[in-house]
């Protein structure tokens, strides 16, 4: 039996080969997967809670600014930080690209074993257009503005189909650079596309291109996607359309009515149009998970007043219906009613996702509702270099959610976990969780009351459950059969994934059988047993 020469070369490649293709197959890129309650982000191969923080808008402009920040932040807990990219740094002459700050941050995050998001800062950002590179904002003939009050602003126009192609161009180059330096490390875990789109100053665009845009039928994807969707519209949404009739062509202003809401409806179909093209790019060349963030309007606000046509509740199904290149959408909270706005971005196709918010002591309780309540994934406050504080109290929620994530994620699939944040506007809070009510409430005892509590309890067996936070206090009623009473709390700590019991504490602690009580003075981990009686 002979063996041919000239097909040895191949037969060697081939068994290259094989080993590449298994290890891609093992361990993919991180990707969103629907497991059991929860819409999780998965990276190798296991849930990955976000635990994050969102850089000032320059600071990883330079390496080494950021090379003594790193390890700061790790300190404070976090295992991902959340940092802009511009368009500007990444292509300043036309296709010409320069991945050396990209590299840089990779290199420096691998470091202190820390993930990154990126923000592609490119044709938007805060509604505005400062990060786009020199040579596309002199071009105002290629790269056509916004138009308001008959002068342009420094606003790039979605209408603008070479920007559009510019734009998307730089993201692919992007994308295709990070799968080439980062494929086997998934230091790089998602990417936000653009930042806080839309018109400010306006309602919408009036340059010429918009105005005929604005006069010409609703596209047909959208009204057929309002059509198909009518039972899941956002109410608002429904509502403008039922009141003008439910039309099915129509102008923009036949089909929503001659409103500032018909305005807004128009420039988030055309921001849509344009983002979800950019992100199908990148994602052909990498296809992770890809996101568009919101600067939140008040009820009462007009937009133009906020960035018009950006992903707010309302229109969130305007912007599915121009694509789904787009993962999801997500919300910058600073608002107070922080779970509100939650609930309006948590739906059963939009995962929660907290890209910017609060950090601080707002911070350090609203992250428990969000992956205790509404089954988030990540949480990043903003300006997170500003409050590098290892003992603060964001680092302390941080340092004990690290520790429980692997139980959090796995309850999230169960839908066996509750978030909640008190105070003494809304004090207290019930849920029902293995057949009993948990009425929970500021803690009080001999006289001392918590002016806030923030935690999570989950159900982690019969009469059984597991606890984390401060300030707060449990007590269980039965739905129905016999009775039930505390038969012990301990606390612990997890290490490695194992339970660490530590004090029993069956005396005031718990006062004396009253109450599972977390104190007010620090975070604690505790379990608690229940038992039944006639």
């Amino acid at each position: 039996m002979r063996t041919r020469v000239d097909l040895l070369p191949v037969f060697l490649l081939s068994v290259a080969f094989v080993p590449a293709v298994l290890l891609a197959q093992q361990n993919p890129a991180p990707h969103l997967e629907k497991r059991g309650s929860a819409t999780q982000l998965i990276v190798d191969g296991r849930p990955f809670l976000i635990l994050g923080g969102e850089l000032h808008n320059s600071s990883s402009s330079s390496l080494d600014y950021m090379k003594p920040l790193w390890p700061e932040l790790a300190g404070m807990g976090l295992d991902t930080v959340v940092t802009p990219l511009s368009w500007e740094l990444v292509e300043p002459n036309e296709g010409k690209y320069d991945f050396t700050l990209v590299d840089g941050l990779l290199d420096q995050a691998r470091q202190v074993h820390t993930r990154i998001v990126f923000l592609w800062l490119a044709s938007w950002k805060n509604g505005m257009s400062s990060y786009a590179p020199a040579w596309v904002k002199q071009d105002t003939r290629r790269f056509p503005r916004v138009v308001e009050n008959g002068a342009e602003v420094e606003i790039l126009s979605p209408q603008g189909t070479a920007t559009q192609e510019a734009d998307a161009r730089a993201f692919a180059a992007l994308m295709q650079h990070i799968k080439e330096a980062d494929s086997r490390d998934h230091t790089v875990l998602m990417m936000q596309v653009e930042n806080e789109v839309g018109v400010l100053g306006d309602t919408r665009d009036h340059s010429a291109g918009a105005n005929r845009a604005f006069s010409a039928p609703v596209p047909a994807e959208l009204t057929h996607y309002l059509q198909v969707h009518r039972e899941s519209l956002y109410p608002m949404l429904r509502e403008l359309w039922d009141a003008n009739g439910d039309k099915t062509s129509g102008t923009w202003a036949e089909v929503f009515g001659d409103t500032y809401r018909a305005d807004e409806l128009f420039m988030a179909w055309h921001y849509a149009h344009f983002i979800q093209a950019v992100t199908a790019r990148g994602k052909a060349a990498y296809d992770i998970p890809m996101y568009v963030n919101t600067w939140l309007a008040g009820d009462d606000t007009t937009p133009g007043n906020y960035p018009s046509g950006g992903p707010e509740p309302w229109v969130v199904d305007v912007w599915k219906a121009a694509g789904n290149a787009i993962d999801l959408y997500s919300p910058d909270l600073y608002d107070p009613n922080f779970a509100l706005w939650c609930k309006r971005y948590h739906r059963a196709d939009n995962p929660l996702f907290m890209p910017e918010t609060r950090g601080g002591a707002a911070g350090a309780a609203n992250v428990f509702y969000v992956l205790g309540e509404e089954a988030g994934f990540g949480f990043s406050p903003f300006g997170i270099e500003s409050e590098i504080d290892a003992k603060g109290d964001l680092a302390a929620s941080y340092m004990l959610l690290a520790k429980l994530s692997p139980l959090i994620a796995q309850h999230q699939s169960d839908g066996t976990i509750h978030g909640f944040v008190l105070d003494h506007g809304h004090p207290s809070v019930d849920f029902t969780m293995s057949g009993d009510t948990l009425h929970i409430t500021l803690d009080e005892i001999f006289g001392s009351h918590s002016e806030t509590g923030y935690g999570i309890v989950m159900a982690t067996g019969p009469d059984e459950f597991l606890g984390a936070g401060k300030g707060f206090r449990v007590s269980f009623a039965p739905r129905s059969g016999k009775q039930v009473g505390i038969a012990a709390v301990d606390e612990g700590s997890f290490e490695d994934g194992k339970w660490i019991p530590g004090r029993r504490l069956n005396g005031d602690e718990n006062d004396q059988g009253k109450g599972w009580r977390f104190d007010s003075r620090q975070l604690k981990t505790e379990k608690v047993t229940l038992y039944r009686f006639e």
